[in-house]
This record gives structure tokens, sequence and C-alpha cells, in this order.
């Protein structure tokens, strides 16, 4: 049994202590809100703020590892605290500033420093780099991701699934790209594209952060890498005017409260992962795809919605691997290191592939 400390208690924090919890982890719950630390079950916790550094290093010490489901701008907190400790760190942000600065503390650190353990950066870059191992040479990379709503009925098509502040950063940041061969920085919210999957429409545009390290990874590699969001068609125009045409982007504050004032959440939600991948292999020009969804879900007598199902597991999955000694335990850890058979292979990682609600997802650590 491994001793790990989880900061934050959000919806996806509470997924991950249940998840590790009953999967025989010790956890410990670290945040500053008393009320949602008694809302938990399973699991110890701790009042503490995550900013007082001598605070925070001292609840770290003993633990196996630190997991960070913080905001993003906090995060970087808890990634200093893990390096004083030395304890293994695992975040979920896909804030480029906040991972280049967790690759400068993983420099020489006998742990390990492994961010962007979710969704997208998450196993998203897992299943590219899978795809990307398959090829002679490799032409064109294009992954796409989406959180949706099963029934959307508003103009945005859109309902809140998880952080507020996370969705604003990716629809107003640059954005990492491979063109023509160059890494580069391209702007959120263009280059929108319409496609169809199982009979329904989605339109994708350019966000932010979902590319985690793969394009610094891939860099002389691969003529065209991108990542963009998926949403239902009409959802960019409307952000677009919000962000750009009216500046809310510079009034993030406000955006967010108009964004949880009129945008309900839903439990009734699907992530869709499309990822095409186009190279050579024997002589030949081929496409290989990757296509899923996974659905909101009842575990352990409780409906998790998707977003929290596969970024929960994400993180559990990584976890896990790093603790039966899977992946490396030292320096900075990237993501499209693991290898896809053996993170859907995880008791954790099954959730991705075929999940079975009424099956326990593991019982000892």
């Amino acid at each position: 049994m491994k001793d790990i400390l989880l900061l934050g208690a959000g919806q996806i924090g509470e997924a991950i202590a249940a998840f590790l919890s009953e999967a025989g982890y010790r956890v410990t719950v670290g945040d500053s809100d008393p009320a949602r630390l008694s809302a938990l079950s399973g699991v110890a916790i701790r009042q503490l703020d995550v900013c007082n550094e001598a605070e925070l290093v001292a609840a770290m010490r003993g633990q196996f590892a630190v997991l960070s489901a913080m905001p993003h701008e906090v995060t970087r907190h808890v990634a200093r605290g893990a390096h004083a400790a030395g304890i293994h760190y695992l975040d979920l942000t896909e804030d480029v500033a906040t991972t280049r600065l967790v690759k400068e503390l993983a420099e020489g650190s006998s742990s390990a420093f492994i961010p962007q353990c979710g969704l997208a950066p998450g196993f998203i870059s897992i299943v590219a780099a899978d795809l990307a191992r398959r090829f002679d040479s490799l032409d064109t990379l294009r992954l796409r991701v989406g959180a949706l709503p099963q029934y959307p009925s508003n103009a945005l098509a859109y309902n809140l699934t998880w952080s507020t502040d996370g969705l604003i950063n990716e629809y107003d940041q640059p954005c990492e790209a491979i063109v023509a061969g160059d890494l580069r920085e391209v702007p959120a919210l263009e280059n929108v594209e319409a496609f169809s999957l199982d009979g329904v429409a989605y339109e994708a545009f350019n966000t932010s952060g979902g590319l985690g390290t793969l394009a610094e990874t891939l860099a002389g590699q691969v003529r065209e890498l991108n990542y963009k969001t998926v949403r239902y068609p009409g959802h960019r125009d409307i952000v677009k005017m919000l962000i750009q045409d009216l500046r809310l982007g510079a009034r993030r504050d406000l955006l967010k409260e108009i964004f949880e004032y009129a945008l309900p959440s839903t439990g009734q939600d699907l992530v869709l992962i499309f990822v095409t991948a186009t190279g050579m292999r024997g002589g030949r020009l081929v496409q290989e795809t990757y296509a899923s969804k996974i659905y909101a879900a009842v575990i352990g007598g409780k409906l998790r919605t998707a977003i929290q199902i596969t970024t929960a597991s994400g993180i559990c999955a990584v976890l896990d691997l790093l603790a039966q000694g899977k992946i490396r335990s030292s320096g900075f850890v990237r993501q499209e290191e693991i290898g896809l058979d053996l993170f859907l292979a995880n008791r954790f990682g099954k959730a991705y592939s075929v999940f079975d609600s009424s099956a326990p997802m593991g019982r000892s650590a």
C-alpha cells in the first residue's frame, strides 16, 4: 500500500480519491475549503493552504507521491513543494508555463515529475505516440478531443463539465503545433474544421495545451501535428465573439461568472477521442485512426461524468504504473513515453477501453 497526498477536493479530485481509496491506496486529501473536505468519505482529510510552502512540504513528508487536482495557477506551488520534499509528483495541468516549470524542477531529480496526466493532455498523447510508432516515417498527426453534453440545448450547445478556469485558458492562450515541419505557436479558436462521426456533426478548432509535450517530442519527425477541441457546430463563433470581439479574454473573472451563471452543469456527458495519423509504411502511404466515445457511468454506486472518469482514471493509471515500477521513476516523464497497451491493461486505464460499471476497479495497491 502506498501513501498518497491528493491536493484538490473538487469534482475531479473527489473522483480520484474514491478510485484510489477503493483500490487500496492510503489517500489524504488536502484543500483549503472545509466544506469540500467534509463531503469526502473513505479518505483522510487535511485543510491546508498550498501557497504556504512550509505547510505544504510538511504535508508531503512521508508520502509516496503528491497528485495535484488544483487549478493551474496554484499547481506550480505543488510542484515546488514536491521538489523540496523529494517525492513523486503528478498533475493534470494543461497550462504550458506550469509544465515548463515542472520540467525545470525535474532536472536531476531522483523522483518522478509527471505532468499532464489527464485526458488532453494525457491519454491523447499516449494514443498519438502509439500511432506514430507504427510508421516508417510520419507525415501528419491530428488529435481531436471533446468533452460534450449528450443533449445540448442552448446556443453554445455546451454544458459545464469541468473547470471553468481551464476552459477559458484553453480558449485564450496560444497553441503549439508543427506546421510544414516547424514547431510554432498558432492562435486559439482558429482553423475551424467540420466533420461527422456516427452520424453526428461536429466542429473542431485550435485550443491551447492539448498537445502537452508531444510537439517537442516529435519535432523534426512529422510534417503536420495539431490538436483541436471538438464542439457542436456554432460553438466556436460565439466563444470567439465573447473572448475577442467583446474582449472578455481580458476580463476572465467576468467571463467565468457569465459561464457559471448561464451554463448549467450536467451529469449526462460524453468524451470523444479522435486521432488520425498518416505516413509511410512499407513504401506505401497509410492512414490509421483511433476513435472512441466514453459516456457517463455509475461507478461504485455513484454516477460519474465522462470527464470525471477519463480525467481521474488517467492520473490514477499513471500513478499505478509508477507504483508498480512499470514506468520511469525519476526525472521528467512525458505521457508519450507510456505505452498504450500498458496503459489500457492497467486496472484504472481500462476505463478508456471497455468499462464494466458492475466490476471493481481494483482491490490492492
